[in-house]
Formats: C-alpha cells, sequence, structure tokens
C-alpha cells in the first residue's frame, strides 16, 4: 500500500491539505468573452475549462491549483464548467481559433491567445513567464 500511496495520496493525506482558493471568475456567459478580449490590453486574461465530470479534468484542476503562485491582481483567472456551459466552450474556440479540449487553458493578451494546453500540458505552460 505504500507504493499506491506515494502515487496517489491516502485519503487521510487529501483530508489533510487545505484547499488554496484561487481567484476565479466564473465563466457563463457569451457576452464575459467580449470583456476578456478587451481586458486582455490591460492585463493577461486566462480560462481554466473543466469537466466536472472527467476524472483526468479533475487530476489537472487539482495540480493547476496546487501549483498556482500568481501574485494577486497581475492576471484574470476564468473558470469555465463545460458540462453547465457547453455553448460558453464553443464561444471561445470560435472567437479565438482554437479546439475545444477538456482540460485546457487558455492565455489571453492583447485579446488573442498567446498560449494554451489541455491536459497533462497545462501544467508544463509557465504561467509566470507567458503572462
Amino acid at each position: 500500500m505504500g507504493l499506491f500511496n506515494s502515487l496517489f495520496g491516502s485519503k487521510n493525506s487529501l483530508e489533510n491539505k487545505e484547499a488554496k482558493p484561487l481567484p476565479w471568475i466564473p465563466l457563463v456567459s457569451k457576452d464575459q468573452l467580449k470583456d476578456i478580449v478587451n481586458k486582455s490590453v490591460e492585463k493577461p486574461q486566462v480560462i481554466f475549462k473543466h469537466s466536472t465530470t472527467c476524472g483526468i479534468s479533475r487530476m489537472a484542476l487539482n495540480q493547476f491549483t496546487s501549483q498556482y503562485n500568481i501574485p494577486e491582481g497581475q492576471l484574470d483567472l476564468f473558470f469555465l464548467d463545460l458540462k453547465s456551459y457547453r455553448e460558453v466552450s464553443n464561444e471561445v474556440a470560435k472567437i479565438f481559433g482554437i479546439g475545444h479540449e477538456s482540460p485546457q487553458l487558455l492565455i489571453v493578451k492583447n485579446g488573442s491567445v498567446v498560449a494554451h494546453a489541455s491536459h497533462g500540458g497545462i501544467l508544463a505552460l509557465d504561467l509566470q513567464t507567458e503572462i
């Protein structure tokens, strides 16, 4: 059991970890995308697309959350629940020209996506460098 727990964590180790609150802004409407494009001229806008029923998406979200270290105010961080707002996700793909994936992270600057990744590639993105 020791190897399994070291790889995947035990129930107790998960319970003992405090959830790190991130400054998520819920992305729930297509109208918000216009604001994201406009605000991206002032500071980077980040969209995290998450499927609430996918274990891989949950794992990527947990890893992203645990490694997030951007000082407050340097970017806006949007959370898109794909199951509840699929039409918003479709509009993201249309506006930014990036095919839909889940999980997916997009970094928007000056009205365009400057970096994006999905699945394990999300953690490979260095937000500090990209913003």
